[in-house]
């Protein structure tokens, strides 16, 4: 039974919050001008703007907490006495009870006293509140790591198909920024000293050093070395940064490997058996030729394709490889060292934290990145909104061209033509999705694990929603497979960008380079038959049609490619299957990464030329005004903003102002009478 108790901040707190957050405006300018110093002037301007909002929230909602919940609460019990030892110097002196190494507690220490040395503050106090300012701070240098994450994945792709670089941040890189940084997982945990802030922080630092290194054909060595610094000091935060550093990273460096091949074109001939065929591309793509499409133009039977033709590629040319990734392996071997010497994965607390197969895991994230990116998937709504219209308002037909046969062609094989036939019909698509419920079906009957912790701790919202779904009734467990999988097509095309579920077609406004001189090389679909007398090649002199200065979403619209989605789902999957405990926070860094690589997305993105929603209206009008500014800024963002205050303001509101104490059956008073509080 749970008592609830007043807990709101009397008016002398309110006026200290206040000042917390008054005292946060001149932090968050100074860091402005240290961070943003290398941003364009609209970015900037915008990027100050935020960059003052997050500081003064931050800090108030670090003041408020401090204030009204003074002692360390729940796992803070063990996180402070450990760093406080540490302040004292006893760096030997270990509790059982933490699970996690000791990074956040070298950070929070080492960075002070290196502060106060050099001058720069006159003392340091190993309390409570001001342990809990690491990560304050660290939330506002997390998004500004994002900012740079950002910025680097936009020049990436646009790297691929111009020669010109991208020199500033953009807007929606910016806004993205600040909307990661008040994810509710994130910002609650701002205000208390957990590792997922500095954890998470410190990931994206690797990221974004990844990202660096796969600006260049070949790293240096002292790129490599510094990629070993920063995976071993991702490991000191969480052991399940493995997956991030190792397995998605290292992944990605091994496609840039063999992408980075580039070999010389050659024009494929026309073949009429399948084994020519098959031969044919499993040349190309041994020497590096992959098939690699943009994620809005990929199919499944194309994801197949990717994955076999990147194995195809890595097998065949395994020192290129190895010079990319040592690094990486380098990592993956001190982990596994620590493992073998610490006698499993964990610290402390080995008994309740014991690694399983836990395969809803990857059920339910999709749901978790349904309900708090919900803002993100508006341009369904359109689209629906179009696809209904379209019922009721006549178009006009369209010719469709058809080739022209331009000499006779010798026929196929029969083999051939039935895998033709197949793969390029998208009959496929029937098959995925009749497995996907099927696996789904079969997951959720023998594989659901409902952990002790989940069932005895009322403290988490996790309790709460497995007590009204999954333990309400069997029945509940199957229907939820329909929401997961309605959560992983929305997140999964949002990822994608700008796609057309109705017509299938890939319109020039998903992309920036859809009229660009230098076409994405990687594609190499092994059931595309050459036609004889096709060309060759696109006219060379097609370039771009659009201006950063008149369309600010240029370079932010480019999806990424698939097999950057395929090894994320690996490094989820891997991270996440594992853990036999539904935790919030271990989908953080998940949703980071997927948030990250995720579009702009411009209104008419979605909208079909001809008797559009918007049509019509007159640019110089309020409503032609409006469309116009949801033309050229990601309006998904603002609304994803205000989502997520919405979400920290609730949660907040009833961490700090609905306390109650634990009561046994009888009425007795359990842990003391200590204040127990609802958080994530």
């Amino acid at each position: 039974m749970a008592s609830p108790i007043s807990g709101a901040p009397d008016a002398l707190g309110t006026f200290k919050f206040a000042s917390w957050a008054a005292g946060a405006v001149p932090i968050a300018f100074v860091l402005h001008v240290f961070l943003f110093r290398t941003s364009g002037n609209s970015a900037g301007n915008l990027g100050l703007g935020f960059t003052v909002f997050l500081a003064a929230a931050a800090f108030l909602w670090l003041g408020v907490v401090s204030e009204t919940v003074p002692e360390p609460y729940l796992d803070e019990v063990f996180h402070i006495p450990q760093a406080q030892r540490y302040c004292e110097g006893r760096f030997l002196e270990w509790d059982d009870k933490i699970t996690t190494p000791p990074g956040l507690y070298w950070i929070s220490i080492l960075i002070p006293q290196a502060a106060k040395s050099s001058g720069l503050i006159a003392s340091y106090a190993c309390d409570a509140k001001t342990l809990r300012a690491t990560n304050a701070v660290g939330i506002i240098v997390l998004s500004y790591i994002a900012l740079l994450c950002r910025k680097a994945i936009e020049a990436r792709l646009h790297q691929a198909h111009s020669s010109t670089s991208i020199s500033s941040a953009s807007q929606y890189a910016t806004h993205t920024a600040l909307n990661i940084a008040l994810f509710p997982l994130l910002f609650f945990f701002s205000g208390l000293y957990y590792t997922d802030v500095v954890s998470t922080a410190v990931v994206l630092v690797s990221f974004l050093n990844h990202l660096h290194r796969i600006g260049r054909d070949q790293s240096s060595f002292l790129s490599d070395v510094t990629t070993i610094v920063l995976g071993l000091c991702s490991l000191t935060m969480r052991q399940t940064n493995v997956f991030w550093v190792v397995v998605f990273m290292g992944g990605l460096e091994a496609v840039h490997a063999v992408k980075s091949l580039r070999p010389k074109a050659v024009v494929q001939p026309y073949m009429t058996s399948l084994s020519e065929q098959l031969l044919f591309f499993f040349k190309r793509w041994s020497l590096g030729h992959v098939h690699d499409l943009p994620l809005n133009m990929a199919y499944p039977e194309d994801m197949l394709f990717t994955a076999v033709s990147l194995i195809v590629a890595a097998l065949c040319n395994p020192l290129r490889l190895i010079r990319q990734i040592w690094p990486y392996v380098t990592v993956l071997a001190a982990f596994a060292g620590f493992v073998a010497w610490n006698g499993g994965v964990v610290l402390g607390d080995k008994s309740n934290h014991v690694a399983t197969i836990h395969a809803p895991q990857m059920l339910y994230i999709w749901a978790f990145f349904g309900f708090f990116s919900l803002p993100l998937f508006v341009p369904y709504a359109f689209l629906a909104i179009d696809a209904i219209r379209s019922v009721f308002i006549s178009r006009k037909d369209k010719a469709v061209p058809r080739k022209s046969k331009t000499a006779s062609q010798p026929a196929l094989s029969l083999p051939l033509k039935l895998f033709t036939f197949i793969f390029n019909n998208r009959l496929l698509w029937p098959l995925y999705l009749a497995a996907t419920f099927v696996l789904s079906g079969l997951v959720v009957r023998f594989n659901t694990i409902i952990h002790p912790f989940t069932l005895a701790d009322n403290r988490h919202y996790m309790f709460y929603v497995f007590r009204y779904t999954i333990r309400r009734a069997p029945w509940i467990r199957y229907f939820l497979i329909l929401p997961y999988t309605l959560s992983r097509w929305l997140v999964w095309g949002t990822l994608s960008g700008c796609t057309n579920w109705i017509s299938g077609a890939h319109k020039d406004a998903c992309s920036a380079y859809y009229y660009s001189s230098r076409p994405s090389p990687f594609t190499c679909d092994p059931f595309v038959v050459a036609d004889v007398g096709a060309p060759t090649s696109k006219n060379p002199q097609e370039e771009t049609k659009k201006n950063t200065e008149q369309d600010p979403l240029l370079f932010s619209t480019e999806p990424a490619p698939t097999s950057t989605g395929l090894i994320f789902l690996l490094a989820t999957s891997l991270s996440l299957i594992t853990a036999p405990l539904v935790e919030p926070r271990y989908f953080i860094i998940p949703w980071v990464i997927w948030r990250l690589l995720v579009p702009a997305w411009r209104l008419h993105d979605h909208q079909e030329e001809e008797n559009s929603l918007f049509d019509g209206a007159s640019s110089t009008s309020p409503w032609g005004k409006l469309i116009k500014f949801c033309r050229g800024y990601d309006v998904r963002l603002i609304l994803e903003t205000i989502w997520f205050i919405l979400i920290n303001a609730i949660t907040g509101y009833i961490f700090l102002s609905k306390p109650y104490v634990w009561k046994a059956e009888d009425g007795s008073i359990l842990d003391g009478g200590r204040l127990q509080r609802f958080m994530w």
